[in-house]
């Protein structure tokens, strides 16, 4: 059994790093409200200009335009929304997987990296093209502007073929899931997932274009990317701050439960070292008598 000075140590550390852990879990919780706010604003438009995009897209007959044709290096480029600092639970490690454990090659992979811990793990083994971290601070639109930018350039250029991006969708405060989304180019065979919002767009209407559909597209897909990646980077934010508070709550009460358990093992310690003591004088006083 561990000396009563050992047990002490150790519970005076725990009850450090409790104090710690209590301390961010609060900092989590004041920073989620107000990135909780931020998504569901986003939430709305990030799903809207996603299926309006797809619908007009689907509804369009053999259009043709640069951006809806795949390029023939084969090179896909992944914006990949993580965090710059741990203590967050599985929310870093959850996006990493979308990419080291999904169905895309690796030796394919061009990966624009939007937080530290994703560029971190994933540069041991992928290409990381551009690292954007310092936009996952605070995100505004004009950094995803920027990024969106780069990749329709790259794209153009025929450096990447396709445009796909990873991120922690947030749901509620508890429930953050770890989505795949390709962006370019635009999957016209499938009808948009069901976001829960009102469809826009009648199934009946065709689509026509004022001015030309190529100016239109010009205009439309620009924003459309940069929409998904500035409601991608507003949602992981939330997700990041949901995620790390709950992981503090979870510290804490793991803490709690170490300091209970070694007050008791400190108290049977002190408990059976006065019973020692006693033992010994009481038998020191009968070796006397």
């Amino acid at each position: 059994m561990a000396s009563m000075r050992d047990i002490k140590r150790r519970k005076s550390s725990i009850q450090s790093t409790q104090q710690i852990t209590k301390a961010m879990k609060l900092v989590s919780t004041v920073k989620l409200q107000r990135a909780k706010t931020n998504a569901e604003k986003s939430k709305t438009y990030f799903h809207a200009m996603y299926d309006t995009v797809h619908s007009i897209l689907l509804k369009t007959p053999n259009i043709e335009h640069k951006y809806l044709k795949a390029g023939e290096t084969g090179r896909k480029a992944v914006v990949v929304i993580t965090s710059n600092r741990g203590l967050a639970g599985g929310y870093n490690s959850n996006v990493v997987k979308l990419i080291t454990k999904g169905e895309l090659a690796k030796e394919d992979l061009a990966i624009y990296a939007i937080g530290k811990k994703g560029k971190d793990a994933l540069s041991r083994n992928y290409d990381i093209v551009e690292d954007y971290s310092d936009c996952i601070e605070e995100p505004v639109y004009a950094e995803a502007m920027r990024i969106s930018k780069r990749l329709l350039s790259d794209f153009e250029e025929g450096k990447i073929s396709e445009i796909y991006l990873a991120y922690t969708g947030f749901k509620n405060t508890v429930s953050h899931i770890p989505t795949l989304l390709k962006l370019l180019p635009v999957d016209i065979t499938n009808e948009p997932e069901d976001s829960g919002e009102e469809k826009v767009i009648s199934d009946n209407v065709l689509m026509n274009f004022e001015p030309h559909e190529e100016d239109a597209l010009d205009l439309l897909i620009p924003k459309y990317i940069t929409s998904l990646i500035y409601g991608g980077m507003i949602e992981a934010v939330a997700a990041e701050n949901g995620a790390r508070m709950q992981a503090m709550d979870s510290a804490t009460s793991n803490a709690e439960e170490m300091i209970d358990d070694l007050t008791l093992k400190f108290n049977r310690a002190r408990q059976g070292s006065i019973t020692q003591e006693l033992t010994e004088i009481i038998a020191g006083a009968n070796a006397i008598s």
